[in-house]
């Protein structure tokens, strides 16, 4: 026989047996909403009334309460909380794609570049009052010590040097007592605070000058010369100087590089009427036949659809002057009794029309 105590015990265990849990409702969440004064947990038919957190704007003044229902859910709000705007600083505006402002707790990353060092935080953030927590710093130019002049020479500085240090970016040129010349001739203050070591002085020659084709040496002692001597070139008649018209030695012992003698150039038609040197004029009357290298010469097309004429330019280049691939060349005919119905003499077309993919001109 089980003792009695025992089955009174029993019993008492069967009325404390939970038949079903009760519901409740979880700390409501969503973005922007003050959820510091909030519980974790809330029971059935609580309230609670919501607000933005510092720093966000609510879509509504009037304030938004919820319940907690049966369901463990809660009752739906219409609020909504946008973070506060940060005006982003006038200077970094060309490289936000567009952006005026950033939002709440954005940050902006600031680094200077070579050769300069940062005066100030390297970081901001957009704070809850729509301020930054940092001004944008200054990046400072480095400085170097004053350059050292080379043995047997001098510096020439670009600008006036004010104290013992010049700044980064900041270039001279070397020069050495003549006849020597600089191992290099230029020297800067460096990105990591250095100036340029100065250069060897050293005797220079360069070889013998020559000539040019379709040119001549205007001025020079036939022989070898020294650093920074100079050479003058001209050319023939007609023919264009393109390059610069003096070659100096350099500290290299290489002359610079010589000019180049363009050639002219014939204008390869027979019959037709050209545009050239601001004048309209039949082919027969351009008297010589010569256009100098980079002048230009405009010839006339027929645009077949519209019954109209259209100038199409050309560039004498070094005795090439290349005849457009629209131009028709009349015959002996037409140019002499009906010159009024070629392209150049009838109506000019509103537009011309595109030029070929393939080609827009074909060799004189």
């Amino acid at each position: 026989m089980v003792p009695i105590w025992a089955l009174l015990l029993f019993s008492q265990l069967a009325l404390y047996t939970p038949v079903s849990s009760k519901k409740v409702c979880g700390r409501p969440i969503a973005d922007g909403i003050d959820d510091l004064i909030l519980k974790r947990v809330y029971e059935i038919g609580e309230e609670v009334t919501l607000t933005c957190a510092l720093g966000y704007l609510p879509s509504t003044t009037t304030p938004r309460r919820i319940t907690c229902t049966s369901t463990g859910d809660w009752t739906q709000s219409d609020l909504t909380c946008s973070p506060k705007m940060c005006p982003i600083p006038k200077q970094l505006q060309p490289t936000a794609m567009g952006r005026t402002e950033a939002p709440l707790n954005s940050v902006l990353n600031y680094s200077c570049d070579d050769g300069y060092v940062m005066l100030g935080a390297n970081e901001s953030r957009c704070l809850h009052d729509s301020t930054w927590s940092n001004p944008p710093p200054l990046c400072k130019a480095v400085n170097c010590p004053l350059p050292k002049p080379p043995v047997d020479g001098r510096i020439v500085h670009n600008k006036p040097v004010i104290g013992t240090n010049v700044i980064y970016g900041q270039s001279w040129t070397y020069e050495c007592n003549p006849p020597k010349a600089p191992s290099y001739e230029r020297g800067s203050c460096m990105a990591d605070g250095r100036a340029s070591e100065p250069p060897t002085c050293r005797e220079v020659s360069c070889s013998i000058p020559t000539g040019i084709p379709n040119g001549f040496i205007t001025f020079a002692v036939i022989r070898q010369h020294g650093y920074k001597e100079k050479v003058k070139y001209a050319c023939n008649e007609h023919y264009v100087l393109d390059g610069q018209a003096e070659m100096e030695c350099q500290n290299t012992g290489n002359w610079s590089s010589k000019p180049v003698c363009r050639a002219p150039c014939k204008v390869g038609i027979k019959r037709g009427r050209i545009f050239y040197n601001a004048k309209k004029l039949w082919i027969g009357d351009l008297k010589p036949n010569r256009v100098l290298h980079g002048e230009h010469v405009v010839f006339y097309c027929l645009n077949r659809d519209d019954r109209c004429g259209y100038p199409v330019a050309s560039t004498c280049n070094d005795g090439n002057l290349p005849i457009p691939e629209c131009f028709e060349e009349p015959g002996k005919l037409d140019y002499t009794l009906r010159a009024k119905s070629l392209p150049s003499e009838i109506e000019m077309c509103a537009v011309s029309p595109p030029a070929s993919p393939t080609s827009s001109a074909r060799p004189a």
